[in-house]
This record gives C-alpha cells, structure tokens and sequence, in this order.
C-alpha cells in the first residue's frame, strides 16, 4: 500500500527505498590521440557491462579528463567498472583491456586509483602479448609496459586499484506516455553525467526490463518486475499509478554511499514534471543489500 506521498510539483515521490550492495570497483583512464579513438575505445570497452546478473562487470563512461590532466598529455576520460569481488575484476577487467583497447587504434591505459590498498595485474598480465618484446618502465613507484602493436606500442600500467564501491542505487519512474518516460529519463542521464563517483551503466543510462528476484522457472535469478509492466495490469499486484502507461528505471553505481546519495537525490528533480505521475524505487524488502537509500530522507536532508 503506497502512503506518506511527497510531492516534486506535479510528481509523487512514493515512500519507499532503493536498495544497493556492496561491490568492487576499478578506475581506468584511458586516451587517445583524438576524440574519434577515445569514443571509438570507450564505446567497445563498456559495451555488454549493464548488469553483473548477466555481465562480467557493470561499466560506463564516469567522466572526461582534459588533456592537462592525464598521465600523457593527451585526451582522456576515467571508467569505473563494478564487480562482486576483486577476483571477478581481475579477470573481467584484463579480458576487457586486451580485447577492446589494446585493438584499439592510438589508446593507452593508466590507473585510477593508485594509492588503492588492493592492486590486479593489468599490464603483467597482458604483456605476454608482447611475445618477449615488451618493455617495462618505472616512474616513481608505477610500472609501465609497452607492447609493439601494429601502429608502434600500446602503454598500459602494471596493476590497477580496486576499491570498495555501492551498487543498485535506483530509482523507478512513471509516466502517462513513452514519450513523456523518455524525455524524464534523458534527463536524469543527463543530470547525473557531471557528478563525480557515479555511473549509469545501462544502455543510455536507462532500464526497460526491470528486474525481481526470482522466477517460476527453475535456475533463473532474476526475472521480470511484473508489478511496474503495464501490459499485466489485471493479472499481478500492480505497483504502477492509474494512469501510468510507462515506466523506466535508472541503476546508479557509486564510489560510496555519499555519492549515490547525491546522485539519486538529483535524478528525483531531473525526472519530476508534467506527465511524470510518480517515482520510487526498486527494494527487495531491506533483505539482500545492506545500503538503503529513502527517497522521502534524500529529499528532507536536502
């Protein structure tokens, strides 16, 4: 039962909470000598990462680094990457550098987070594709490997720092239109793009198939979150407003608790307006992820 509402102008922000987990995460800063090769890196190095329920990694673009502040000079921009421990990270993120940025044409690929207490190989790993021709550097305490590639050498640092992260913040947004959903949730994409800690990491920063835990059929974690479909109305316990004919969900990954709060609190006021009934949030009863962020508690303490 939906009670206790506050309002956003015209939209319901419905009493409940997100709830999110404890994950792994990695910063990469990868460049290139244009923006043509970094976008071309960056779309093939995250593709196939929206959901670790299916994916090696949840990854996405965190933000871009001007070429005054990267390691070379050149352009950049910082992934981060959530797994459920540093042994799925150590082999998601090597397979994901080998195989779309070290083919990739001009990259090159660094540390985000080097004073990290936990470290993976990287560039130990992947210089063996050197095939006894690759070279190591060391500046200060970091190791570097060139490898020969086709276009001269791809440098990447030895290890990268994992640390710990909070995945799953979310919230679930309702609307009389697709059109009118659609636009809501461009515009919580595009609110959160600048905040600093947090990702995205579905496709266009948005989610059509909402998932529950469970299934009726044997071996399946995770299915369809029937009560916000509304082609089932009639037929489930619906969670979708009277007038709502569309609902998307947007995953928010964060360095910390502090960061998804932030972020989360500002794609309640992206997503609020005309034709956006109401929005709440995806929770599994408080039991499986230890962060709960309430949606009534973000908007007070702001």
């Amino acid at each position: 039962m939906m009670v206790r509402m506050l309002h956003l102008g015209t939209t319901e922000i419905v009493d409940t909470f997100a709830e999110a987990f404890r994950m792994r995460y990695v910063r990469l800063v990868v460049t290139a000598a244009d923006d043509y090769w970094l976008d071309a890196a960056l779309r093939e190095v995250t593709g196939y990462g929206s959901s670790v329920i299916g994916c090696d990694a949840e990854i996405a673009v965190e933000h871009f680094v001007d070429s005054s502040e990267t390691p070379d000079g050149r352009l950049g921009a910082a992934i981060l990457a959530f797994g459920f421990s540093v042994d799925a990270l150590a082999k998601s993120i090597p397979n994901r550098v080998g195989q779309c940025l070290m083919t990739c044409p001009t990259t090159a690929v660094y540390n985000g987070l080097p004073t990290a207490e936990e470290q993976i190989a990287l560039g130990k790993y992947l210089r063996f594709f050197g095939d006894g021709f690759q070279k190591s550097k060391v500046l200060g305490e970091r190791r570097y490997w060139r490898i020969p590639v086709m276009d001269g050498e791809f440098l990447v640092e030895e290890q990268v720092g994992v640390a710990k992260g909070v995945a799953g913040g979310n919230i679930i947004l309702q609307a009389t239109t697709s059109e009118v959903a659609l636009a809501a949730a461009r515009r919580v994409v595009k609110a959160l793009a600048p905040l600093p800690g947090v990702i995205t990491p579905f496709p266009g920063g948005v989610v059509r198939s909402g998932s529950k835990v469970g299934s009726k059929y044997k071996g399946m974690v995770a299915s369809t979150n029937d009560a916000f479909c509304p082609t089932l109305r009639g037929r489930v316990e619906t969670d979708l407003f009277e007038d709502a004919s569309c609902a998307y969900e947007i995953v928010i990954d964060g360095v910390d608790e502090t960061a998804v709060a932030k972020a989360m609190t500002a794609a309640l006021h992206a997503a609020a307006g005309e034709g956006v009934l109401a929005i709440s949030a995806g929770n599994y009863g408080g039991k499986l992820g230890k962060f709960h962020f309430h949606l009534h508690e973000l908007l007070k303490a702001q």
